[in-house]
């Protein structure tokens, strides 16, 4: 479904490479998560399947396509992306926002009424919200808005950079059960990138640990803590269960 062959990038900036003969494979259907410390290149990683980052060397695939055969604005409208900031056009109102792709791809205004109604259903948004500006919105509504303007245009690749990173922790689970619900459901692969180790392992079906452009993991959660394949990838996935352990000392009134 989506394919990096041997990639590498560097940038002008960088004294290193930032992704560095990575080779990686994205099963239709499933939820891969891209894990790893600041500067691993999780999100550069994402951003080579819709060209937001070109690699220096390899070659990427979406669908089976390579992705330099393909104009990079038409890859984009048809590939799902969700970022942390949202990023809705403060100017747009809600239904404007949901609908900007589909609009730029030439469907019928009536049409995209409909799909802005269905995804607003789809979201559990109220109706009513349409012609509201984003500064109106709570954070949890307008990453509801941002996930269903990434759907607008019935995409079967999402790309979602800590989608629910910037929400409190009950609307942030609730968030991710929500999504899960919704990629199953539409039949959707997405490539999840999260500094969340937690979120990785309820919502992600295998994950992929990154350190310094190169991939020192990649599997199910199960087949990783079983087996770890380096000890970066054994502390990352170890940490849930420590910060439990943690959390059940100081409240049985122990010293950490």
């Amino acid at each position: 479904m989506l394919r990096l062959e041997a990639v590498s990038c560097t940038f002008p900036a960088a004294a290193k490479r930032v992704i560095d003969g990575l080779n990686l494979h994205v099963h239709e259907g499933e939820i891969l998560a891209l894990l790893g410390e600041s500067g691993s290149g999780k999100t550069t990683t994402l951003k080579l399947f819709n060209r937001l980052v070109e690699p220096s060397a390899g070659r990427v695939f979406v669908e089976e396509e390579d992705v330099t055969a393909v104009d990079a604005v038409a890859l984009r409208r048809r590939i799902g992306y969700a970022i942390q900031q949202v990023g809705l056009f403060p100017h747009f109102s809600v239904a404007e926002n949901i609908g900007v792709v589909p609009r730029l791809l030439g469907w019928q205004a009536d049409a995209i009424r409909a799909r802005v109604d269905e995804l607003l259903a789809l979201m559990n948004l109220p109706n009513d919200l349409g012609p509201r500006r984003p500064s109106t919105l709570s954070g949890g509504q307008a990453q509801r808005v941002g996930l269903a303007r990434a759907l607008a245009a019935r995409p079967h690749v999402m790309l979602l950079d800590e989608p629910f990173g910037a929400v409190d922790p009950v609307t942030r689970e609730t968030l991710q059960v929500e999504y899960r619900k919704l990629h199953d459901a539409l039949g959707l692969t997405t490539v999840l990138v999260t500094h969340d180790v937690t979120e990785a392992l309820l919502l992600a079906d295998r994950l992929a640990v990154l350190h310094e452009g190169r991939l020192l993991g990649l599997g199910t959660a199960a087949e990783l803590l079983a087996a770890p394949p380096h000890p970066q990838v054994e502390r990352l996935l170890a940490m849930p269960r420590r910060q439990a352990e943690a959390v059940q000392r100081r409240l049985s009134g122990q010293r950490a």
